[in-house]
């Protein structure tokens, strides 16, 4: 029997040795739930773990501590002869579509390497039965298939990297912030390609992005990452309508605002100075070196999530 959140994590952490003495604080506690069918979008800034944590629940990464449920089954700690089943059912899109492609190989070979790896088909030429009409639905052509990642433009082999993710039939793609290094107007396509695919085949998303505006248009739910740790997460219109740590604040705050006299009356996004070194991160609340409501308590203490209705969780000692 499915469950009904296809993924759950619970108390993940991600370390790194950095040095004989040095460790990386890359993600610590962080636990969330993704239901079927939804999207939860992660968004912070650059350095706050997001993709650690997207790349450790995928099993890139083998985690530090806390448990990751796939389906309900705990994959933590599995080897990865045994992880093979499962990950047919999570694929990847990745950040940078020009480094996440063989350079060796044609699209269709990339395509089909997946099918092949996991034993769905026997030979190349069962596999271009599958790989023709996904190159068809994500906007190219049969006439693609013979050629090189380096004869695409950017959009095109994003394309590519999401027909790849797609061909397995996955139930969840994580997506590191696919859209990043496109332009703007290949971005919407990419986008609606991704929402198209959701409501046809029930696809779950763990979308990783800086584009605020972006987030909150593909999300359900939206988690707010800062230091390794998630501050606050809602409902999307819920935190965008009604920010309550103040690091989300000075994110929502930060969005430029195509209406001059909208700029001026917008509030300051607070946050000051740069992000701290997650190999010393701070003591109490990770934030409170740059929050503008600190008090000596933030310091010292580090605030439990707390529910202040609505499912609207927040870690913040001012709640």
């Amino acid at each position: 029997m499915s469950s009904e959140n296809i993924l759950e994590v619970r108390n993940l952490t991600k370390h790194f040795k950095a040095g004989r003495d040095q460790i990386v604080h890359a993600v610590d506690g962080v636990s969330f739930s993704l239901k079927r069918g939804t999207t939860l979008g992660l968004v912070g800034e650059s350095g706050c773990g997001k993709s650690t944590c997207a790349r450790t629940i995928i099993r890139m990464y083998d985690p530090t501590d806390g448990s990751i449920l796939l389906d309900g089954t705990d994959i933590t700690a599995m080897k990865q002869k045994q992880l093979k089943p499962y990950r047919k059912k999570m694929q990847m899109i990745f950040q940078d579509p020009y480094a996440s492609l063989n350079a060796r190989m044609t699209v269709r070979d990339i395509i089909a390497e997946p099918l092949l790896a996991h034993g769905v088909v026997k030979n190349r030429a069962e596999a271009n039965e599958i790989v023709y009409p996904i190159l068809d639905r994500v906007g190219l052509t049969k006439e693609h298939a013979n050629r090189y990642a380096h004869e695409f433009s950017g959009g095109q082999r994003q394309r590519v990297g999401i027909a790849r993710a797609l061909v397995l039939h996955p139930e969840l793609v994580i997506c590191d912030e696919p859209i990043s290094a496109l332009d703007v107007s290949i971005q919407a396509q990419v986008i609606n390609l991704l929402k198209d695919f959701q409501e046809e085949k029930n696809l779950s998303y763990l979308f990783i992005a800086h584009d605020l505006s972006m987030v909150r248009y593909v999300s359900d739910h939206v988690g707010v990452m800062y230091l390794g740790h998630l501050v606050e997460m809602s409902e999307a219109d819920e935190i965008y309508k009604n920010p309550l740590h103040p690091y989300t604040r000075g994110l929502l705050g930060s969005i430029p605002a195509a209406d001059p006299k909208l700029a001026r009356r917008k509030e300051k996004s607070g946050i000051e100075g740069d992000i701290p070194s997650p190999i010393h991160p701070p003591s109490g609340c990770r934030f409170h070196t740059r929050c503008p409501y600190a008090k000596p308590e933030c310091a010292q203490r580090e605030p439990e999530r707390k529910e202040v209705g609505g499912g609207h969780m927040v870690a913040c000692h001012l709640y």
